[in-house]
């Protein structure tokens, strides 16, 4: 415990606090002590006396900061004659967090930056000053089809440039999480050397309601995630509004981070304010202002901010003097403070940083924009108003340059003393950023022997999930590329049969394992250690999905190449998660998402909520995502061996595999000859039994089309054919874009009879193929909601057990026969 340096006034502090207890009663003396524990005074962390010497040339970064803000707007306003939008106001308030960043913070090839997306044209603009861009890119933002730049940072449609997709608010704050997570995990596990690497995040005060924002923050503080810095514009304003209009969201932001764990850095006021925040009761007002009110102020003039907030006090200060300190003297805009703010949390030790930076919305815009509650959707300048804001920069911007109808871009050349300057310090700092960087690195290709082992089937019944588990271990104790293998469950870990990898690969934990485990005596006790190699999540689908997402795109952030693989209750993945998902395809990250426990029928007893029938068409929209359904081990095994080397061999792709896998377990047979091709292109027969009809099935239902095959043969003197289709979204991309015959028809040519579909799925599953089916069609699913029960109760209920298969195809066969 620290020593009590003035016992004396501690125990004046507990007796008044007692007195509270006693007068008001326990929740009270709660609630103040939680107050003192998680707030501080509504003024900067680093004062004006203690700020460190700046160690650049002001002069010049403010003309660089200059021009960045003029070609921003610029870009912006060119480009609404087309009505393609943009947003002004973002980056206008932000400019000095990004230009100090890239002065003196950012290092390219070993920090992460998550840049705000709506800020996206200020760091156009940046890289257009850098002699990055060109004017002819700048004039086609948002204008993709015509090789543009587009909206926002997006590394699918800039893979050289960007590398975390941001806009989809509250994605970048949880990524980053698990990045500088993902990061130490990294050098913990002795693949790389990361300790110099940090993580920066740039949110908006208005993107932290979303619940992604603040999910991970104990996570971050609980490692002790010192890489990671969060930097929040709090400009008090989100995208329509204040963000809370009668309350203070610096003031609750604070609270949350320092309730989580954090360190808290506040950069809130400009120098001008240092005379006035003298007086104690100011800064007391100024702690109860409410944020609706302070962007009143911020857009009012001098004489109503004295009768408001300064009635009472003696303020020798003019009202023009008042309204231009009140309405726009903010440590955002001030690159001494926003560097102080920074230097303040680089040097902090033990727990992430958070830095609460106070800014103007639309600052520098002019009045008819700053601090507006429409100025997030303003979309150009007029001419008198980039008069104006040429004049407040200061920038050489002739007035007959601003008489045509779209303003002009602005650079100083590139041997001028601007761009000189910039390109040295980004020179400094490890060349430009944001880049991204992928050198080839394929892996070696693995033993054959773990797929060997599945291909020769088993007659004990071995569930699909625990055919992939079994092979994953195997696949990790390969000398080349084991390591590199990266298990990630959120929980229930030994549901899918996963205990047997915590002996050998163990569960990671910067901590290591500071207890006796309650089952240390068991073959397969939990165990933790600092090099594990298992991701063991905790109950969070959202940041089990966020720590795929960085290793699967390690190979480009880190250049050392991955294979996450994430399994998950189906359930819970792409309904949960899909916004990830997608951000993940943007990412183009590279790994394999298993949905196990899969199907609406196989989760015997657990009902509604648990019970997917449709994560295989969700799968199917994402077009980075190759989606299977296998119904057999040694189809797990193809697919897996396929997937390593589209993903990790000579010719890399950016893509990643959905397998759903299923907890029911079935005998396995042997793979028969000659179907690989099928099992990785869709569809393959399996079963050939007289071609009278045609039952096409993925999955588990496979097992109830032999049922139902066997049935027709010897109740009904029916022969049929049974057909495993591996992927029914990967035979439709493929037919909607063959240019000769589609796969599906190829697989089906020679034979006749109706055609039936069953899976575990609801039937537009099956459907996607239909239209390449010049046959009677017909499709069983499960469609509707799951529900408790047996699965043989289940499967009777939806229509798809062996028996309900049988009279589906005998009405087929009697129909084509009328």
């Amino acid at each position: 415990m620290e020593e009590d340096l003035d016992p004396q006034e501690t125990a004046e502090w507990l007796e008044s606090l007692e007195a509270v207890r006693r007068a008001a009663g326990p929740e009270r003396a709660d609630y103040l002590l939680k107050r003192l524990a998680t707030t501080t005074r509504y003024i900067n962390t680093v004062p004006t006396s203690e700020e460190p010497g700046y160690p650049g040339d002001l002069e010049l970064e403010e003309r660089i900061a200059a021009y960045d803000r003029w070609n921003a707007a610029a870009m912006i306003t060119r480009g609404s004659r087309l009505g393609l939008g943009g947003h002004l106001a973002t980056y206008a308030s932000a400019a000095w967090l990004y230009e100090v960043g890239f002065n003196h913070f950012f290092h390219a090839g070993r920090d992460q930056v998550y840049f705000q997306g709506h800020a996206s044209p200020g760091i156009y603009a940046r890289a257009f000053l850098e002699g990055r861009l060109s004017e002819p890119q700048l004039d086609l933002f948002r204008r993709e089809p015509e090789g543009g730049l587009p909206s926002y940072p997006h590394p699918r449609s800039m893979p050289d440039f960007w590398q975390f997709p941001t806009v989809s608010m509250g994605i970048g704050p949880l990524n980053a999480v698990y990045q500088a997570r993902f990061n130490r995990y990294l050098h913990n596990r002795g693949i790389k050397d990361t300790s110099q690497s940090h993580v920066w995040a740039f949110l908006g005060d208005g993107e932290m309601d979303e619940p992604e924002s603040t999910a991970a923050l104990t996570l971050a503080a609980r490692e002790g995630l010192d890489n990671l810095t969060f930097v929040i514009n709090c400009n008090l304003q989100r995208l329509d509004g204040p963000v809370r209009g009668n309350t203070r969201i610096v003031q609750e932001l604070e609270s949350v981070f320092r309730g989580s764990g954090w360190h808290v850095v506040k950069a809130l006021w400009g120098r001008e304010w240092d005379e006035l925040l003298g007086s104690d009761e100011l800064v007391a007002r100024l702690g109860e202002v409410p944020d609706g009110q302070f962007q009143t102020f911020a857009a009012s003039t001098g004489s109503y901010i004295r009768e408001r907030l300064f009635q009472g006090l003696d303020v020798p200060y003019s009202d023009e003097h008042l309204r231009r300190v009140v309405g726009g003297s903010r440590a955002g805009h001030e690159p001494r403070k926003v560097y102080a703010a920074y230097r303040k949390a680089m040097d902090n030790r033990g727990a992430p940083t958070v830095i609460l930076v106070q800014t103007v919305k639309g600052w520098t815009l002019g009045a008819g924009i700053e601090a507006r509650n429409a100025n997030h959707q303003m979309k150009k300048l007029t001419k008198d108003e980039f008069r104006a804001l040429r004049d407040r920069l200061g920038l050489p911007v002739p007035d007959k340059a601003l008489d045509g109808d779209l303003p002009p871009y602005v650079h100083p050349g590139p041997d001028s003393p601007e761009a000189r300057y910039a390109a040295e310090r980004r020179r400094e700092l490890g060349g430009p950023l944001p880049r991204r960087s992928v050198s080839p690195r394929p892996l070696p290709t693995p033993d054959e022997a773990p797929f060997r082992a599945l291909e020769k089937g088993s007659k004990q019944p071995v569930a699909t999930t625990m055919a992939f588990v079994r092979l994953a271990k195997d696949l990790m104790k390969e000398p080349e590329t084991g390591r590199r293998w990266v298990p990630i469950v959120p929980d229930e870990a030994r549901t899918f049969g996963m205990e047997s990898l915590f002996p050998t690969a163990k569960i990671y934990s910067p901590l290591g394992q500071r207890y006796e485990s309650v089952d240390r005596d068991l073959l397969l006790a939990y165990k933790e250690a600092t090099d594990g190699q298992i991701l063991l999540e905790g109950i969070t689908e959202a940041g089990s999905m966020a720590s795929f997402t960085a290793a699967a795109s390690s190979y480009a952030t880190h250049g050392e190449p991955m294979i996450p693989f994430y399994i998950f209750y189906s359930m819970f993945g792409w309904q949960r998660t899909g916004d990830q998902m997608w951000a993940l395809a943007d990412q183009l990250g590279r790994g394999f998402l298993i949905g196990a426990t899969a199907g609406r029928t196989t989760m015997t007893g657990e009902g509604l909520q648990h019970a997917d029938g449709h994560s295989q068409l969700l799968a199917s929209a994402n077009p980075a995502c190759l989606a299977y359904d296998p119904a057999f081990a040694y189809e797990v095994g193809t697919i897996v061996r396929e997937g390593l080397r589209r993903m990790y061999g000579p010719a890399a792709e950016d893509v990643f595999y959905y397998l759903t896998v299923y907890n029911e377990p079935m005998p396995q047979p042997a793979m028969p000859e000659g179907v690989e091709e099928g099992i990785l292109r869709g569809i393959y027969r399996f079963s050939d039994g007289g071609g009278q009809a045609h039952l096409l099935a993925s999955g588990t239902a496979i097992h109830w089309a032999l049922e139902a095959q066997r049935l027709l043969r010897e109740e009904y003197g029916l022969g049929v054919d049974v057909w495993s289709v591996t992927s029914w979204s990967e035979l439709r991309r493929d037919a909607m874009t063959a240019t000769g015959v589609p796969y599906i028809r190829q697989a089906l040519a020679g034979t006749s009879g109706p055609v039936i579909a069953v899976s575990d799925w609801m039937r537009a599953v099956p459907d996607q193929i239909s239209p390449w089916i010049d046959r009677p069609w017909t499709s069983l699913g499960t469609d509707g909601f799951g529900l408790s029960g047996t699965r043989e109760a289940v499967r009777r209920h939806f229509g798809v057990d062996p028996r309900s298969i049988t009279e589906a195809v005998l009405k087929a066969v009697e129909t084509g026969r009328d």
